[in-house]
This record gives C-alpha cells, sequence and structure tokens, in this order.
C-alpha cells in the first residue's frame, strides 16, 4: 500500500471514529455516568443512605431581646456541636448570614448599576450601601470561657479549635453579638426584618438569620462555605433549640418549636381558647381577637416579658413578634394519631383576607404535602402576614396578602396569598424535614415545592389558577433565548432566569414524570420512597435522581439529562403522513379504490381549458374512427377478473385470508425532534365516523435516532385526523406542526392601545358599586 492510499485510509477511520464519537456524545439514552458522583457506602447505587451514613449535630441554647425603640437584635448563645463524622476536625465553619446587609458586603459589590437620564432619589440610594446591616460580634469563646481564635471571611466564620475535635467527641462555641434590623419595606426587601406602620406608629418583626449559624459539613462535600450573596439560601444541621426571647410585654410572639411558659406570656383567655382550639378540627379559633389588637396598638407598654420555645431536630430557628398580630389556631390530625396545630398570626391590614383563609391553608397544605411524602413531625405550623415575599422556616413562615382600606381585595391578592402559604408552609418538608442544600441547589428544594403546590392547589377548588406546574405553562420559558437560559443543574448563584429555572421547570419536569412518563401510581410511590429515605437528612441530587428510578423500574437517565442538565426544549414535529391499504387484487375492490384516488387527484388545467374551448374532437366529427378502446374502461371488473381473483384468494393461507379481509388502514407517521428534548409521543387520532383513539409511544421511541423517526399505526378506520400532544403534556413549543391535516393557531392583535389608564379598581369593589349604582336606580 502507497503511502498516499495510507493516508487517506488514516483520515477516513479517524472520519468514522469521530463521527462514531459525536453520535455516542449526543445520544440522549446514554447512561448518566460521570454526572453523578460515584456510590459510596454513604450513598448507596439505589439513591439511598448507605449503610455508613452520619451527619452532624449543632445544639443551641439561646438568649435573644429584640430592641423595640431601636429596632435591634441583640444575643447569646451556646452551640454544642457534635462530630458524628469518621473525620477529626480542627476548626469549624460558622455562617453570618446578616453580613450580606454589611456596608462593604460583597453583595453589594458585584451587583451591578446603572445611571438613567432621570433618577428618583430611592434609585440614587441603590447605587451605594447606607444600612448600616451585618453582625456585630461581641465575642466569640470556646466551652471553657477562653476566648476563641477566629477569622470571619464575609458572610462565614472559622473559629479554629483549641483542640482537635475527634470523631464521637462534641465540643461548644460561645457567641455574643447584635446587628441593626433592616426595614423590609426599605432596605432592600430581604427574607426577614421590621415593618414600620406609621397610622399606629408600630412595628412588625418577621425574624430570621438572627443568630451565627452552623455550616453543614457532610459527606459529599466536606464544608459547605460557600459565601451568602443573597440568592442562595441556606445549607443547615439539624439539632435541638433552646431559645428564650424577650419582647415588648404587649407583643404576641411566635416561633420554632412549642412554647414552654405560656402561663408567664399568655392571658388566662388565651390559654382557654387554645384549649378549645386544640379541640377544633373544623375551624379555626380566634386566641387574640382584631379589637384586642387594636387596642394593645394604642397603649405600648414599656415592660418586657420573654417567652421561652423549644424545638427538637430542627436545622433552623425563626420567629415574629408585634403587638399588632391577630391570633387564630386550628388542630390539624395526622395519619399517626398525632396533632398538629395550625396557627396563624396577622395585623388588622391582613383582614378579613386572613383570618378566612390563611389556618385552613395552612392545614390543607400539611394534610395533602403528608400525603404524598410523611406524616408532618412537628407540633406546630405557622403563617405569619408580612408585607413583601414568603420565606419559609422549621414551623414558620411569612406570606404576604394585604386587603385594601376598605377590605376588599382582587382575584389575584386572593389566590397570591393562598399560594404563597401553601408554598411556605410546604417548605417544611422541602427543605426544612428533606434537608437539601439550598446554596448549591435551589431546584432540590423550591422546584420540588412548587411540584406538590401545584398538587396541593388542585385539592383547594376546581380548576385553581396555579401559575406554574402544567406542562403548557413553560412553553414561553423553553422556547425563549438560550443566551439566556441556564441549564437546572447550575449553581444557584449563576441562574438565569431564577423563577423559571430554579421553580418552574423542575416542577413542570415532575409533573411530566408524573403524568406522562412513570403514570400517577409509580411516580407516587417513588416520590414517598425518596422524601421517606431522606427525612431529617442531607440528600444531594443524584439520591434523588437514583431513587427514582431504583423505586420504579424505569429507566430515566434520559429525562434527568435532557430536563436538568441541558436547555433543549420539546419541539416534535409530525412531519410526514402517509396513508396505506394492503392491495387485495380484488378487481371489484381496488378497481373501484383507483377511481377514487384519480378524481381525487383532480384535473390539470390544460384538460379543463381544452373541455371548454374544442368544440369538437376529430372523433366526433367522424364517429368512423372510434373502436373498441374509444369507449373502454380499464378499471371495470369482467367476470373473468372475478375468476381469477377467486382462484388466487383459494390459495392463499388461513392467516393472509384474515389480513386481506380485515383490510385495514394503515398510516406511515414521520416524526422529526426539532427542539432536541426527546419526549414520548402521545397522538389522537380522529376517524371518519367521528370517534377518536389516543396512543402512546415511550421516549425510547428514539434509542437509535433521535433526530427522525418513523412508525405505522394500522386501524379498521379511515383516520380524518391527527394532533400530537393533544393533552399539552410534554411542553411542546411549536404546536403549529402537531397536526394532520395542517392548521394554524389563531392569533388576535389589537386594534389599537389605550392611552389611559386602566381603573385600579378590584372586582370586589367595581360589584359593590354596580350594586350601589343599581339601587339608586
Amino acid at each position: 500500500m502507497n503511502k498516499f492510499a495510507l493516508l487517506v485510509l488514516c483520515l477516513l477511520t479517524v472520519v468514522s471514529l469521530s463521527a462514531q464519537s459525536e453520535n455516542i456524545n449526543k445520544n440522549p439514552f446514554r447512561q448518566l455516568g460521570q454526572e453523578l458522583p460515584t456510590p459510596n457506602v454513604y450513598r448507596n447505587a439505589a439513591g439511598a443512605p448507605g449503610h455508613m451514613y452520619w451527619q452532624q449535630q449543632a445544639d443551641y441554647e439561646m438568649e435573644i431581646r429584640l430592641d423595640d425603640e431601636q429596632q435591634r437584635i441583640y444575643g447569646s448563645s451556646k452551640i454544642t456541636y457534635h462530630n458524628n463524622s469518621p473525620d477529626a476536625l480542627d476548626y469549624l465553619w460558622i455562617q453570618l448570614d446578616q453580613n450580606v446587609r454589611a456596608l462593604d458586603s460583597d453583595t453589594y459589590k458585584i451587583g451591578t448599576s446603572k445611571v438613567n437620564e432621570r433618577m428618583t432619589l430611592r434609585g440614587l440610594s441603590g447605587l451605594e450601601p447606607t444600612f448600616d446591616g451585618g453582625f456585630k460580634i461581641d465575642y466569640v469563646k470556646n466551652g471553657d470561657g477562653s476566648a476563641a481564635d477566629y477569622t470571619i471571611e464575609k458572610t462565614m466564620m472559622r473559629v479554629d479549635l483549641k483542640e482537635v475535635l475527634m470523631p464521637g467527641e462534641e465540643t461548644d462555641v460561645m457567641i455574643k453579638w447584635w446587628y441593626n434590623v433592616n426595614d423590609r419595606m426599605k432596605d432592600g426587601g430581604g427574607r426577614s426584618g421590621s415593618e414600620y406602620f406609621e397610622e399606629d406608629d408600630n412595628y412588625l418583626y418577621t425574624i430570621a438569620q438572627f443568630f451565627p449559624r452552623m455550616a453543614v459539613y457532610a459527606d459529599n462535600e466536606g464544608w459547605q462555605n460557600k459565601q451568602f450573596l443573597g440568592r442562595g439560601e441556606f445549607a443547615l444541621t439539624f439539632g435541638d433549640y433552646d431559645v428564650k426571647i424577650t419582647v415588648p410585654a404587649d407583643h404576641l410572639v411566635a416561633a420554632t418549636g412549642t412554647l414552654q411558659n405560656p402561663n408567664d406570656v399568655l392571658t388566662r383567655k388565651q390559654r382557654n381558647r387554645m384549649d378549645e382550639a386544640r379541640k377544633e378540627f373544623v375551624q379555626p379559633v380566634i386566641i387574640a381577637t382584631q379589637e384586642e389588637a387594636i387596642e394593645r396598638e394604642k397603649t405600648k407598654v414599656t415592660k418586657e416579658k420573654t417567652w421561652h420555645f423549644e424545638a427538637e431536630n430542627v436545622r433552623d430557628f425563626a420567629f415574629a413578634s408585634s403587638r399588632k398580630f391577630i391570633w387564630d389556631a386550628m388542630a390539624v390530625k395526622q395519619s399517626d394519631g398525632s396533632t398538629t396545630m395550625a396557627m396563624s398570626m396577622y395585623p388588622k391590614e391582613g383582614n378579613p383576607l386572613w383570618e378566612r383563609f390563611s389556618t385552613k391553608a395552612v392545614a390543607h397544605t400539611l394534610k395533602w404535602y403528608s400525603h404524598y411524602t410523611f406524616d408532618y413531625p412537628y407540633p406546630v405550623a405557622w403563617s405569619i402576614n408580612a408585607a413583601s415575599i414568603g420565606m419559609e422556616y422549621p414551623m414558620i413562615c411569612f406570606n404576604f396578602g394585604r386587603v385594601e382600606k376598605d377590605g376588599t381585595y382582587s382575584e389575584r391578592t386572593k389566590y397570591g396569598m393562598i399560594g404563597v402559604i401553601i408554598h411556605e408552609v410546604g417548605h417544611n418538608y422541602f427543605p426544612m424535614i428533606v434537608n437539601s442544600d439550598e446554596r448549591q441547589w435551589t431546584w432540590m428544594d423550591e422546584g420540588l415545592n412548587t411540584f406538590l403546590q401545584y398538587l396541593t392547589e388542585q385539592q383547594w377548588e376546581r380548576d385553581y389558577p396555579s401559575r406554574r406546574g402544567p406542562a403548557n405553562k413553560i412553553v414561553d420559558y423553553m422556547k425563549g433565548d438560550k443566551e439566556f437560559i441556564s441549564p437546572i443543574m447550575t449553581n444557584s448563584e449563576s441562574i438565569w432566569q431564577f423563577g423559571n429555572n430554579a421553580y418552574g421547570k423542575p416542577a413542570t419536569g415532575l409533573n411530566i414524570l408524573r403524568e406522562t412518563i412513570m403514570g400517577r401510581e409509580q411516580f407516587d410511590y417513588a416520590f414517598k420512597k425518596y422524601a421517606n429515605r431522606w427525612k431529617f437528612k442531607h440528600p444531594a441530587p443524584a439520591d434523588l435522581f437514583r431513587t427514582m428510578e431504583d423505586a420504579s423500574a424505569i429507566d430515566l437517565d434520559w429525562f434527568w439529562r435532557g430536563w436538568f442538565f441541558t436547555t433543549d426544549h420539546t419541539d416534535i414535529a409530525l412531519t410526514s403522513v402517509k396513508p396505506f391499504r394492503v392491495n387485495t387484487r380484488n378487481p371489484m375492490v381496488e378497481n373501484e379504490n383507483t377511481r377514487k384516488m384519480q378524481k381525487a387527484e383532480g384535473e390539470n388545467i390544460s384538460s379543463i381549458r381544452n373541455r371548454e374551448e374544442i368544440a369538437k374532437t376529430y372523433d366526433e366529427l367522424d364517429p368512423s374512427l372510434r373502436d373498441f378502446y374509444t369507449d373502454y374502461d380499464p378499471l371495470k371488473a369482467t367476470i373473468l377478473d372475478e375468476e381469477e381473483y377467486k382462484k388466487y384468494y383459494e390459495g392463499l393461507s388461513e392467516e393472509e385470508r384474515a389480513v386481506i379481509d380485515a383490510d385495514k388502514y394503515y398510516y406511515e407517521l414521520t416524526f422529526e425532534n426539532k427542539g432536541g428534548l426527546i419526549m414520548p409521543i402521545i397522538l389522537e387520532f380522529t376517524f371518519a365516523d367521528g370517534t377518536k383513539e389516543v396512543q402512546r409511544i415511550p421516549a425510547e421511541i428514539w434509542k437509535m435516532d433521535y433526530k427522525k423517526v418513523s412508525k405505522v399505526f394500522p386501524f379498521t378506520k379511515e383516520v380524518t385526523g391527527i394532533n400530537l400532544d393533544p393533552f399539552l403534556e410534554t411542553a411542546d413549543t411549536d404546536r403549529s406542526n402537531n397536526y394532520y391535516p395542517s392548521k394554524s393557531e389563531t392569533n388576535r392583535f389589537d386594534l389599537f392601545q389605550s392611552r389611559g389608564r386602566r381603573s385600579s379598581e378590584n372586582p370586589m369593589q367595581r360589584d359593590a358599586r354596580a350594586k350601589e349604582r343599581a339601587g339608586s336606580n
């Protein structure tokens, strides 16, 4: 072989191997291998905790004082850290999340900004930090009272231990601190803080991230000490809490845990009402009325009271405090026989909306989340009214929802409030109990929780206007500009379109798994298995992926890869429909079919015009030109044709005759994967008699060619229409190519854009005005 031929052969081999490699690497059915961590004794290949799984524990004793005059929190704590790991630790990492508000915070530094031609005072104030936030550390001490060596690195603090903490040992760290409480309505919003009510000169406090909290040390990541920049939330360690909170004596306090000293802080009337509420499973009982709250607003006291709470096996602690609070409660029975108190606190500005819906929404959430996962294990579940965003903590959450001055509210406000309560109370399950790492994977709590929120909302009322869940609601996002879309498996701080990515797309993916790929029974079993395997533990994405497959015997690697690791979207096109029928060779049947086909094809333009313009043809002028073939009809069956067919038919086998007699319709359909994301193929066939039939083809039809596939469908009736993805369950981004015969979906446009301002009147106000107008007439 000469050198040139050898070179050509080598080049062809390289090209061939490269093409094969590219095809393998792009094959959506290749198994998730290098993307997932290797199973080990801590996390096994089935997605469950391994036989040597461990996790740390951090217990807290805290004394907290809320300064209502200066809006400050003062605190001291003793952290008892239990080293259950097999590793010797020479330092501990502690989170100082309030430092995100410090004047030198990186969050301010990395925030982009611009100067516009017209700037408001608020816009100018946002260009530089003015609020003096962040922890002011008075001391950090070792368990023996000696000063500890520590280093603060922005929102994290490393405490260097005097002695190495060996496996199985524990150590104490004592910290004293204070910080200025931010105004949630002014100082950049936030998950917690104060809200000032100018009309009655009072504050409502929703307080969280208020103490130095232990970072997670885990088998799969070591110390989770990523800096808190504001978006990626929290990775926290389970432990027991003993917390004393000192507040103005006329405040009501809600907190994580169980109140230990009700006789010291509640009136006899409030205690009696609470006893009544513990027996009420249908309607909430008012513990502190609106009238009583209004009186407290007027007569502020200078004395203080200390509320004492204890909580077992929780990952965090939060509380709310105000003299404005109205309080109601009702009992919720768990399937194991235990009782949980669903409770709400809210100012009069939330009524009548909150009194009517909040606590019932809490109870409803506990019922249905428990149905899909496990019984709610804690004694209380609080919903606290706050003006801004919703936020969650163990046993307590802060939720928006305020009415107009006249007590009316919009439909959006009502369903937004119910939805946020369901969502935030639902976070008790994910991540407060199934304790995923929010700093790294927002979707593991927000996405799973949004999915369960959708299921729970649909149990609230028929056609509840859920924002997220069904596949068709994610279409606009999926077909957007890929430059501004991130894979779900992206770190929390680096996500484009945070809500769609971390909430909407994961929730939609789970709903597609449940409705289309796995089926409700298999999905619900596997999902409940995941929740129970990892409750009160620290799961990672691979644990979810592996459990869902392990518990269902369904290979989902293709789905996890496409939906979670890429930005591909679903666009399956029905590009070709070819009808066929078996040639029976029966002249009485086939000749008539041929005649119909010829007629259906129509005439060409020349034949049409010749018939109109040629007055007489030659043979019409001279009939002697006409012979046998002039009027011969080749499609007219004769007795000889019938005899020949009878002889042919009798020579067929019984199976062959059955095919001939069935005379089925065969339709060859070709599909193209234009979006890159494979999905099952769901087809609705409409027949000539008006009936319909749905066929579901698993996603594995794409396993040999993920770009283009064909499949033949036999029927006993003629098909007149085909609809691909008829129930909007695959998030197909272009439905114009989903039909046979093809059709376009009509879009509407506005004739003109009104220049007038829309009315701010809500439907309740409009209805009242209409009734007033009708009465005056």
